[in-house]
C-alpha cells in the first residue's frame, strides 16, 4: 500500500514518514519544492505541489491506499483567511482526494478543538473524547480553524463518503520542532529558569514519534466511519514540569536552576519570549496539569507510546543542538 503524507517536512509529518518507511511501506509526500530534498532524505517519494491546490492533490493521491493529512498552519503570524485556506480548505481537498481514491484518511487534529479559555486546569481533571466543546476565542485562529477542519472530516465520514480517524495531540515536541523546543532551550540557557507554581504538574505535551505511532495504529485498525482520539502522553515515566525541564537541561549539559515565580508575574516573564496572547496561553500550559486522557486510543486501537519521555527529550534536544543555526 502507498500512503500519502502531507506536511511531511514538518514535525508530525516527518515522523509519520519515518515510521512508515521503517515498516517497509511505500510513502508519497505532497510537498512544496523547497522541501523536496528533506522528504526524499526521509525515504519518501516527493510530489511537488501545495495542499491548497486541487490539481496537486489529484496527482499525489492517485493510487494511494491511505492518506495522513498533517499539513497545517500552527502558530504563525497569518490572517484568519490564511488559516482557513491552509487548515480548512486544504482539509476539504484531503477529504476529496480520499473519496476519489477510496483511501482511508488519518487527519492530524488537535486538543485545541475542545476550546475553552482555561485549557489546562491547575487541579487534576480527566477529559476524554466526549468532553463537550467550549467556545474558542476569536483571536485563536488555530483552534477555530482546526475545529472547522475536523468538522469537515467528520461530516464526510458521517455521509459515508470516507472512513477517517482524527487524532488530537496536545503540545507536540520532537526532532524538527520549530515552536516549543526552541523556546524551552532559550529559557534553559538563562542563568535561572523560571518555574511557575510548584512544578509538580504533568506538562500537557507529547513526542511527535508517539503521535506518528498513533497514526500508524489508526491506519492498521481499519475502523469504519469517523472516530476521534486524544494522543496526549509519552511512554512512562510521566514527568512533572520540574522533571521535564531538568531532563531538557541535562540533555543540554547545563545545570537546572529553577527560580519560583508567582503566577501573576509569570505572563509578563513569558511575554519576554513570545507574543502576549501566546504568553498567557503558555502560563496556563506551564502551571496546569495535563487533563487529556488517551485511554480510548490505547483500548480501541492498541496504541502504546513507543518512546519514553526521557528518551524523547534526549532525542529532541540532541537534534536541536546539532541543527540550530549559529547565533540562535
Amino acid at each position: 500500500m502507498t500512503v500519502l503524507v502531507t506536511g511531511a517536512s514538518g514535525l508530525v509529518g516527518s515522523h509519520v514518514v519515518q515510521a512508515l518507511v521503517s515498516r517497509g511501506e511505500r510513502v508519497r509526500a505532497l510537498v512544496r519544492p523547497p522541501s523536496r530534498e528533506a522528504v526524499v532524505c526521509l525515504g519518501a517519494e516527493a510530489v511537488a505541489g501545495d495542499v491548497t491546490d486541487a490539481a496537486a492533490w489529484q496527482s499525489a493521491a492517485r493510487g494511494v491506499g491511505a492518506i495522513v493529512h498533517a499539513a497545517a498552519i500552527v502558530q504563525r503570524r497569518a490572517s484568519w483567511d490564511e488559516y482557513v485556506v491552509a487548515n480548512v480548505d486544504a482539509t476539504r481537498l484531503a477529504v476529496a482526494a480520499a473519496r476519489a481514491s477510496g483511501a482511508r484518511l488519518v487527519h492530524i487534529s488537535s486538543v485545541a478543538v475542545y476550546g475553552g479559555t482555561a485549557a489546562y486546569p491547575v487541579t487534576r481533571e480527566r477529559r476524554d473524547e466526549d468532553h463537550p466543546f467550549q467556545p474558542i476565542p476569536d483571536p485563536d485562529f488555530y483552534g477555530r480553524s482546526k475545529r472547522m477542519a475536523e468538522a469537515v472530516v467528520r461530516q464526510a465520514a458521517e455521509r459515508r463518503e470516507i472512513d477517517a480517524v482524527a487524532l488530537r495531540p496536545n503540545v507536540i515536541y520532537g526532532e524538527r520542532d520549530r515552536l516549543f523546543t526552541p523556546r524551552v532551550i532559550r529559557v534553559l540557557r538563562l542563568p535561572l529558569v523560571p518555574r511557575i507554581g510548584a512544578g509538580t504538574n504533568r506538562l500537557a505535551c507529547v513526542y511527535a514519534g508517539n503521535v506518528a505511532a498513533a497514526a500508524l495504529a489508526a491506519l492498521a485498525a481499519g475502523k469504519r466511519g469517523f472516530h476521534a482520539y486524544n494522543v496526549t502522553s509519552d511512554g512512562p515515566p510521566a514527568l512533572s514540569q520540574r522533571e521535564f525541564f531538568a531532563a531538557c537541561a541535562a540533555a543540554l549539559g547545563r545545570p537546572y536552576r529553577p527560580l519560583p515565580i508567582p503566577a501573576p508575574l509569570a505572563a509578563g516573564v513569558v511575554g519576554l519570549f513570545t507574543a502576549r496572547r501566546l504568553g498567557r496561553a503558555a502560563v496556563s500550559f506551564l502551571r496546569g496539569d495535563n487533563p487529556y486522557d488517551d485511554s480510548a486510543l490505547r483500548t480501541e486501537l492498541g496504541w502504546r507510546p513507543v518512546t519514553s519521555a526521557p528518551d524523547a527529550i534526549a532525542r529532541t534536544v540532541a537534534w536541536f543542538v546539532a541543527n540550530e543555526k549559529p547565533g540562535r
